[in-house]
């Protein structure tokens, strides 16, 4: 078996260079601040992934870490983030430490948010694999209507595209082959998708009642 190689020893003098080159810092003199630790890279990109309407109301949900552990407090931060961004033409918004990423759609905001030292680019791909594949499911009709109509395909979509946090596909094209091959596997059309999904469109319905 073939020993791997051994990384070559940096030469006196290096260590600042491969510090700044992404290496580890080197230890601080006496009575100088400790160097700031890089932050360590991380499969768990995403932190949460919802969809509003156009009045702020949350239609799809899912949060993937402790950030926000209380639906109270899920529904304020998904406020705040309505109100920044609705009436803005950006596409990145970084609000509470975090970045988050959207796009409307006639009468719906997808978001896709990150913490602050995530990859824009990689939430985009995320967002931008969400909204097409959902573009696909809801025949081209992204707008509140159809997705409650099919709001089970839109969390197999999603499941598909985000698993615990960890980005798993952002090709749009793959995402429609799996939940497809996911239908079909479990033997759903679209009359038994409906009546699954007529339960969670009335707890939706009940959590906008104004004594709710």
């Amino acid at each position: 078996m073939q020993r791997p190689e051994a990384w070559p020893r940096p030469h006196l003098g290096e260590g600042a260079a491969a510090a700044q080159a992404g290496g580890l810092a080197p230890p601080a003199r006496a009575g100088e601040p400790a160097a700031p630790r890089l932050q360590e890279p991380s499969l768990y990109t995403i932190k949460a992934v919802f969809i509003l309407d156009n009045d702020g109301h949350r239609l799809l949900a899912k949060y993937y870490d402790d950030t926000f552990p209380s639906m109270k407090e899920q529904r304020a931060f998904e406020k705040n983030v309505f109100n920044k961004t609705s009436r803005t033409d950006s596409e990145i918004a970084f609000f509470g430490g975090m970045t988050i990423v959207y796009k409307s759609s006639i009468d719906l905001f997808l978001y896709v948010v990150g913490s602050s030292h995530e990859n824009e680019l990689m939430l985009m791909s995320v967002l931008t694999c969400l909204f097409e594949s959902l573009n696909h499911i809801l025949r081209k009709n992204v707008e509140k209507r159809w997705l409650l109509e099919n709001m089970d395909g839109a969390f197999l979509v999603l499941d598909e595209i985000v698993d615990g946090g960890v980005i798993l596909e952002s090709d749009p094209q793959q995402v429609i082959q799996k939940v497809n091959f996911r239908a079909d596997d479990s033997g759903l059309t679209e009359q038994s998708v409906a009546q699954v999904s007529l339960p969670r469109l009335i707890l939706l319905l009940w959590s906008f009642l104004p004594w709710h």
